[in-house]
């Protein structure tokens, strides 16, 4: 990152938020969670704070479908697992294969310089609630 950043009390607050989450939360999540710590927040104050951040490349903008955009400030790449049931999202710590980035790269001509993988399936606790429906059919 060759650009300094201009931390307000309002972004460091944001990004430590963000950076303290492990569920990937919304604008609308990142607002309610500072209120419940006492800070009173513009709208406006935490979409521009987020945006600063996501531009500065201090934390990941995730569109994940047609869902409403989510943050991470995990910055590496990794794969993201989303619930097609009850629509949660979790990370996967592994890595896509060299081979298969340079594949691409190859075929298609383009640089890859970030890779962003979703994964879709029924997490654990919905694969219960499956089941146990099932056996009461």
């Amino acid at each position: 990152m060759s650009r300094k950043v201009n931390w307000t009390t309002q972004r460091r607050v944001i990004f430590d938020l963000v950076q303290s989450a492990h569920d990937h939360p919304t604008a609308n999540d990142v607002m309610e969670r500072l209120r419940g710590l006492g800070y009173q927040f513009a709208y406006g104050t935490v979409y521009n704070s987020l945006r600063y951040l996501v531009d500065m490349g201090m934390i990941r903008e995730l569109k994940l479908g047609n869902a409403v955009s989510r943050y991470d400030a995990r910055l590496e790449d990794h794969i993201h697992i989303i619930c097609d049931d009850c629509g949660k999202i979790d990370e996967a710590a592994a890595s896509l294969p060299a081979e298969w980035l340079q594949s691409i790269e190859r075929s298609s001509g383009y640089h890859i310089e970030q890779s962003e993988v979703v994964l879709h399936g029924r997490c654990p606790a919905c694969q219960q609630t499956a089941q146990g429906q099932l056996r009461l059919q």
